[in-house]
This record gives C-alpha cells, structure tokens and sequence, in this order.
C-alpha cells in the first residue's frame, strides 16, 4: 500500500529532474538560455505533451515560493539607501510604464471584446512583465547590476506593488449585486500594518536573532531561519492580499545591511535555482495546445500586438527617463512579455464574473506564450548588436553599478584586519570585511565598520561577498588551517584575485612563501622593529645609526628566511645575533 502512494510522487519527482537534466543543457548548448530549456521540459512532461504529470497546478504553487526567494535575494542586494536612489525609475519610470501600457493594450482589448470591464482587466493584466523570467535572463546575462538591469528591476518593484490596487480594482469593478467587500479604507490599512510589522521585526529583530543563531555554530539552523524569514514575512503579506515576492522582497532590503547578509545569500541560492527552475517548468505545463490550436490566429495576433506594444512605450518611456538607447532596446527586449500576476488577476476577474473562461484562458495562452517568445527576441537583440558592433555600426558601452564594488575583501577583521581596513578607507577603496566572530562583528560596527558574518572556506560565501570582482583578497585570520584552505579555495575559484595574508609566526610565514601567495607578513615583525627603533631612540643612538641597524636587520630577517625555506626552521640561527657594522668599517673593508 505504501508502495502504491509513493510511486506517482517518485514518477513526477524522477519526470522534473531527468526532463530538465536533458532539456536545460540542450538549450543552452544552442544559445536559447535555461529559461526555454525549462519550459520545453515542462511543456514535454505536462498534460499536453506526454502527461507524465496531470496536474501543474499543483506544482506551480509549491514552484512560486522560487519567486519568493529570488526577490529575497534581490533585497539583500539593495539596502534601503540603494532603494531610495531608485526612487525615480521606481515610482516614476514604473508608475508611468503600468498606467500608459495598460491603457494602450486596454484598447488594443476593446477591438474584440464588447465588455470595457474585461478589457480593463485584460489590459493592466498583461501590462505586468515576468519578475520571475525577466529577473532570471538578467542574472544568467550578468546584467542585473548594470544600469539597465536597474532600471528593469524597478519597473518590476513597481509592478509587484501595483498588484496590490489592481486587486482592489477588480471589486470595484464588479457588479453592484456581488456580496459587497470590506470597505477600502479598511484594506489599505490592514496592507500597511503588515508592512510596518515587516520593517520593525526586520529592523530590530533579526539582527540579534542571527548573532545568538551564529554563536551557537550550527550552520543548518542559519539555513532554516533564512528560510523562515523569506517566507514567513512572504506569507504574511500574501493573508492581507499583497504579494508574497513583496513581503519577501521587503525582508530582504531590511537584512541588506545585516552583517550576515553574504552567508544568508550563499545558504539560499541553491534553493532559489531550484524551485525557479521548478517554476518554469509548471509554467510550461499549463501551456495548452489544445487552446493555441482552437484560436490560434487571436492568440498569436495578440502575443505580436502584446510584445510590440509593451516593447514600444518600454523604450520610449525609458528614453523619457534618461536611458541610453542601448539600454532603452534592451529593457524593451527584457519585458514585453505577461507575468505570473496576470494569472492571479484573471482568476480574480473570473471568479467576479467579469470575463468568461473562454477568455481567461485565451488571455492565459497569450501571457504564456509571450514568456516563451522573449528568450528568443533577446537572443534575436543580442545576434543583432554583436554584429553591429563587430562591422563598426554600432558601439555598446555598459555602464554597471557593480564597478563601485568592493577591490579589497578583507577575510578577519580583528585588531590585524581593522588597522589594515583603515589604511585602505584613507585613500578611499572600497573594501568588504567578513569575519566569523559574532561578536568581534557587532564591535566593529559599533565603531562604524561594515563587517558581515562568513565562512572564508566557503566559495559560494565568498562569491557572494565579491570575491570575483575583488582586486586584493586580504586574509586577516589568526587560524593557520582556515588560511591555508581559503587560499586553495581562492586559487580554484577566484585565480585573479592576488592573494594577500598575514603570518602568525615564522613558521606560518615560511608555509604561505611555498604556497606562493602575492604578499605575506608576520603580524608582529613590523611592530618589533618599530619598538626596538624607540628604544634605540631613547639610548641616544645617533638616527643614522638607528637607520643602518634597520636596514641591517631587515636583510638578515631575508637571508635567514631563505636558508630556513630549504634548511628548517632553525636554520640561519648564526645570523640573528651578528652586530652591524659601523659606517666606518663599511668604509675600510671597501677601501
């Protein structure tokens, strides 16, 4: 009996992963990206291919806690201050994009359909873009931190937060004899303390709730609480009607600034790759051919007037707001397609009686089949611009917010790492310090550091926290063992990266001179030299003098640790106690 329960489970399990191991890699093999491979996996495996899974439904809903974690992640990345210098394209380039689309594909709806309720519906429904493909095309291009990527990404905050309204519309717009709503006023005030509640437990909460997570040392219960923070502030939204990818976006923005904000990131990334590939294969799923076929000259008139009509007011609007027109085409190129919210919306409208199911179901067939098509329009954008470029028509410059990242990734930040940090914060380079000492961390930042919680041995840890774009790699650890694995994690994953690291002892110093890191020093050599020079200072000893034993001293520390590199360490041992020569002898044995 157990046998017979568990099978179909373990079919569709084996299905979804088989289907996309093939599928995926395929795609990308010919340049159509993960997103098409996905959605042809799905659309094999579904109810209208070879209907090894019957109901999508289902996974789809289990698959949209994949967009929940990827404006999770997307939240980390921008701290409340990095949102306020959005606030135009946001409120301004996004406000403006929802309002003029959805008017404009409104009419283009009215041409065929005798209901303006319906097509308001229908309208403002398909003028929301894909956060979930649209995000996912930007990260697999590496083009989420350019400054189109930006301004993509605030059109979409934008679209998360507008359907919120729309959803209120819908009860506006239904007919007077429908069971009448709580009052609006109502509504918006319950959104609002959700909200507020979000922000306060994200703003003095889960700092505190992290650090007693990390002394405890258990990595899996960081994991499980990162989890339970993205969806539980996802969740919380999703019961007073706004948007789950919101709530989740929200507590991502309030951990941006959290010294665990990099460890968090890596912890949830294999998550989030998962459950979005999972998503886009539900997606493909729905797709059904049996409508595409039935009205299939609607159908495809509409994805054509669709594509053109958001791509058009895309770019113009873009342009309006100060874009280049290379970043212009490009963000017309990333978003003309419908988006998972219309699903939700249509629903809405069916269930109030204001479009039949006939027409939701068109609708649907148009928003999905306008996801699979924009893959190709940016592969298609992609071919065209390359060419340009490479006969001299045209000259693409990509300005990236990332360049302001971090050239130095300091790895410990105790007294050795700070007094290195503020050498570099003198001239004005940008550093990134992490450290795995709870509570060094939460001194430093008493003091005006930026210091974030991670495992230096971790390369999906140190990607996070920039170690691919930094210059300087400085290891600042007191632990020979950890420094010693960083350095081959670093010299696998990030070989431009020069390698700095600070040596506790001679011994310590001799082992990174054979693992051949750029720059070493032992961390108490420079401070010795400096007090034995005062003390020589407070001898009377003549400054020339004091210089010449420097310089003497220093040599022999060289020559010794060559000798000691082939000899052991206690080779060399006859040098320390030589005296220096006087000026004077110097003279006499050159003459």
């Amino acid at each position: 009996m157990a046998t017979e329960v568990a099978t179909p489970f373990l079919l569709e399990a084996v299905a979804l992963l088989g289907t996309a191991v093939v599928a995926v890699p395929l795609a990308k093999r010919v340049g159509l990206g993960a997103v098409l491979g996905y959605l042809g996996a799905g659309l094999l495996i579904g109810p209208h291919g070879v209907a090894l899974i019957s109901d999508p439904g289902t996974i789809l809903q289990v698959a949209e806690l994949g967009v929940v974690l990827l404006l999770f992640l997307i939240g980390l990345e921008l701290n409340p201050e990095r949102l306020w210098q959005l606030r135009r394209d946001i409120f301004g380039l996004g406000t403006a994009q929802v309002l003029l689309t959805g008017l404009a594909l409104t009419a283009l709806v009215m041409l065929v359909s005798d209901s303006w309720r319906m097509a308001l519906v229908a309208g403002f429904g398909i003028a929301l873009s894909s956060t979930a493909f649209a995000l996912q095309l930007l990260q697999e291009r590496g083009q989420l931190r350019t400054s189109y990527g930006q301004r993509a990404f605030a059109i979409l905050l934008l679209q998360d937060i507008a359907i919120v309204p729309l959803l209120a519309g819908i009860t506006l717009l239904t007919p007077s004899t429908a069971e009448p709503a709580s009052p609006l006023w109502m509504e918006a005030t319950i959104a609002a303390s959700a909200i507020i509640v979000v922000l306060l437990v994200g703003r003095y909460a889960l700092n505190p709730l992290f650090s007693f997570l990390a002394r405890s040392g258990a990595r899996e219960v960081m994991l499980i609480a990162t989890l339970l923070v993205a969806l539980g502030s996802a969740m919380l939204l999703h019961l007073v009607g706004l948007s789950m990818a919101l709530g989740a976006f929200i507590a991502g923005v309030m951990l941006a600034d959290s010294s665990f904000r990099h460890t968090l990131e890596a912890d949830i990334e294999p998550f989030r790759s998962l459950l979005m590939g999972l998503f886009f294969m539900a997606v493909g799923m729905t797709f059904s051919l049996d409508v595409l076929i039935d009205a299939w000259p609607l159908i495809l008139g509409g994805v054509v007037a669709v594509m053109s009509v958001k791509g058009a007011l895309l770019w113009g609007l873009s342009r309006l707001f100060g874009a280049s027109n290379t970043d212009a085409l490009r963000i017309a190129t990333t978003l003309p397609q419908g988006g998972e919210f219309a699903f939700v919306l249509f629903s809405a409208a069916l269930a109030h009686g204001l479009m039949s199911q006939e027409e939701e179901s068109t609708l649907i067939a148009v928003v999905i089949l306008s996801m699979m098509l924009t893959p190709f329009v940016c592969a298609i954008y992609d071919r065209i611009a390359t060419s340009l470029r490479a006969h001299g028509v045209a000259a693409e410059v990509v300005e990236c917010f990332g360049e302001a990242s971090a050239n130095v990734l300091i790895c410990g930040f105790g007294r050795f790492g700070m007094v290195a940090a503020q050498m570099l914060a003198a001239e004005g380079i940008a550093i990134t310090a992490m450290d795995r000492n709870a509570k060094r961390i939460n001194y430093a930042r008493k003091l005006g550091y930026k210091v974030y919680y991670g495992d230096i041995t971790r390369a999906d840890v140190l990607r996070s926290a920039g170690a691919g774009e930094a210059a300087v790699i400085a290891l600042c650890v007191e632990h020979d063992d950890v420094m010693h694995e960083a350095i081959g994690c670093i010299r696998e994953n990030f070989p431009a990266a020069r390698i700095y690291c600070r040596a506790t002892d001679r011994a310590h110093a001799l082992d990174l001179t054979r693992e051949g890191v750029d720059f070493h020093i032992r961390e108490t050599f420079e401070s010795g030299i400096v007090f034995g020079r005062a003390a020589l200072a407070a001898l009377a000893i003549p400054p020339e003098r004091i210089a010449d034993i420097e310089e003497d001293v220093r040599r022999r520390d060289f020559e010794r640790m060559q000798m000691q590199l082939t000899g052991g360490l206690f080779a060399g041992t006859d040098i320390l106690h030589a005296r220096t020569p006087r000026a004077e002898t110097k003279q006499s044995e050159t003459a």
